[in-house]
């Protein structure tokens, strides 16, 4: 279910969709029942309907998700109905901040909200001003998510090239050409003063921060910056190889992935980068196998090494019952301590979630033996990066 929303900021209209979990009721049939919420935030010319995706996967695992319209947003031409009110040579990353802060006032007064359980979601600018605003909420924000935010834009204020554009930073024109949209002087004289990573690290609570490392648009130097910004241990910085500034929508479902661990409170304990060596066919037809044989290496704090030798992802492919796959390799390398160890992994689909089992002869790392682990794989060239994830609150991980 998923219906449109509007709300009011300075005689402004705010607008945008929510996406209702699948045993959500209407407050008048279940008055009692309240539901988490998630605000999400698009980047610079984007609009609600680029994060309806992510509004509603959030949906699916029991989410009241919002996503909305920066006021003064979106590109020239777009349909008004898309569109949040406003100009865009009037809009700012505060302003940004002051829209996003009217939509959690409107989210958190519903019936159907627990204002407690609020996450922030934002993807490049709609990142950075999320990020701002988990900054002046402090508490009221349970968790934040920053996906590929726009850290540069102070810096890139600094040299004269906001939103793409090109210009003297000793004199700023009246009005910025960005080609699809226009942004006015003050969107400059407000972020050349900002200093990001100071305002960033007032926030307290739990962040998780996906980073490209091809990223073109936001060096991922700056992800790695605001990690750091951040108390030791508070945000878990997300490093994508291969991936640029724009999700498809294979990449988009491994970052949701990736929130829906980060959300369980379950923490990367090992990050294995696949690299594919060669393939071996067998049979034909209806049903056949692929044996596809890979290397790859491990540089976590649990474990630095690599896979020695060569793992195998045997896949029985058949026409009625699709795709089964599981991938079998052995990690050589040290251990937290610095002690010289082994990691025996299978990892194979159980239902809808990859479920590696792992074996060590490690005593630092004895407690993977019995660990419920989930993974996560995400796409790349040349092979994939398998995240394996376990829960925050075991003992060992204390």
């Amino acid at each position: 279910m998923e219906k449109a929303f509007t709300c009011e900021r300075g005689g402004l209209t705010i607008r945008g969709m929510q996406f209702f979990p699948a045993d959500f009721a209407e407050e008048g049939n279940c008055p009692d029942r309240k539901f988490p919420v998630a605000v999400i935030s698009h980047g610079f010319t984007g609009n609600h309907t680029d994060m309806a995706g992510y509004a509603r996967d959030f949906a699916r695992i029991g989410y009241v998700a919002f996503c909305y319209s920066f006021c003064g947003g979106g590109r020239n031409g777009e349909p008004e109905e898309s569109r949040s009110d406003g100009k865009s040579t009037d809009m700012t990353a505060l302003t940004e901040v002051e829209d996003l802060m009217t939509v959690i006032r409107y989210a958190q007064g519903l019936a159907y909200t627990d204002a407690d359980q609020l996450v922030l979601v934002g993807y490049s600018q709609g990142g950075f001003v999320s990020g701002l605003a988990a900054a002046q909420c402090g508490d009221a924000v349970k968790r934040l998510i920053m996906i590929s935010p726009a850290l540069c834009i102070p810096d890139h204020a600094r040299r004269g090239c906001l939103g793409g554009a090109s210009y003297d930073p000793r004199n700023v024109p009246d009005v910025i050409d960005c080609g699809v949209t226009s942004l006015g002087k003050t969107f400059h004289e407000e972020a050349v003063g900002m200093e990001p990573f100071l305002e960033l690290s007032a926030y307290r609570g739990k962040v998780l921060l996906i980073q490209g490392m091809d990223d073109t648009v936001v060096h991922y130097s700056y992800a790695v910056r605001a990690q750091a910004c951040y108390q030791e241990g508070q945000c878990h910085l997300q490093l994508m190889r291969n991936q640029g500034h724009g999700y498809d929508a294979d990449q988009g479902a491994s970052v949701f992935d990736s929130i829906r661990q980060f959300l369980a409170d379950r923490e990367e304990v090992l990050t294995i980068h696949v690299f594919i060596t060669h393939c071996e066919e067998h049979g034909a037809g209806e049903q056949w196998k692929n044996d596809v044989y890979f290397t790859g290496y491990c540089d976590t704090k649990y474990f630095r090494g690599a896979i020695s030798p060569e793992g195998c992802d045997a896949q029985e492919h058949c026409a009625e019952t699709g795709i089964k796959m599981r991938a079998e390799y052995t990690l050589m390398g040290l251990d937290p301590k610095g002690e010289s160890c082994s990691i025996h992994v299978v990892n194979q689909r159980v239902g809808v979630e990859w479920k590696p089992t792992v074996q060590t002869d490690s005593a630092a790392l004895a407690w993977l033996n019995h660990a419920d682990l989930t993974a996560v794989l995400e796409g790349g060239d040349g092979g994939p990066t398998v995240r394996i994830f376990a829960d925050r609150s075991d003992a060992f991980l204390l």
